[in-house]
């Protein structure tokens, strides 16, 4: 629970949804992100500022195109909003944690965790019985930090499972 300027805790708003991954379920994936927000948005607990929900839609499409590709089967989208963020978690049936490759802006495709780690201020992924789960937190206030996902360190650093690095890196 979040606490309000009252000290009166507010639950935060939950809903989550299944994908088969037939033709069509990322567009599906990113109107349900778009409802979320306007349900956030009826509840008071978003920013004025509508880049926050461009990014929520991206991410969840980012994340969802993942579990799409690599799990060739059913994945669940789970969005949870607070007062000062959203959590975005995809569940799907693949095991293998997802890899995120170091920036490099000759390679064509493969920015996807790029993108999300530039936008979020936590990323982890997980196994769990069933596969696993990615979730990215984005926050609401704008200057939380966040910072782009560049090179650490000089050459070229090979990818990364997700839970091995930190959601940002240094400029």
């Amino acid at each position: 629970m979040t606490q309000t300027g009252f000290d009166v805790p507010v639950e935060p708003l939950r809903r989550a949804t299944h994908f088969t991954g037939e033709p069509g379920c990322i567009a599906e994936a990113r109107a349900f992100a778009e409802r979320f927000l306007e349900q956030l948005r009826q509840r008071g607990r978003t920013p004025g500022d509508r880049r926050a929900d461009g990014e929520l839609v991206l991410v969840v499409s980012e994340l969802v195109t993942n579990a799409e590709r690599h799990s060739h089967g059913p994945y669940v989208l789970e969005l949870e909003g607070t007062d000062s963020a959203v959590t975005v978690s995809v569940y799907d049936s693949s095991a293998a944690l997802p890899l995120r490759y170091p920036r490099d802006p000759e390679r064509i495709g493969r920015h996807g965790l790029e993108i999300v780690h530039a936008l979020a201020i936590e990323v982890t992924a997980r196994r769990v019985p069933v596969g696993k789960y990615v979730r990215a937190v984005l926050p609401f206030n704008q200057g939380a930090g966040r910072q782009s996902a560049g090179k650490q360190g000089g050459g070229r650093p090979s990818a990364q499972p997700v839970s091995a690095q930190p959601a940002r890196q240094a400029q």
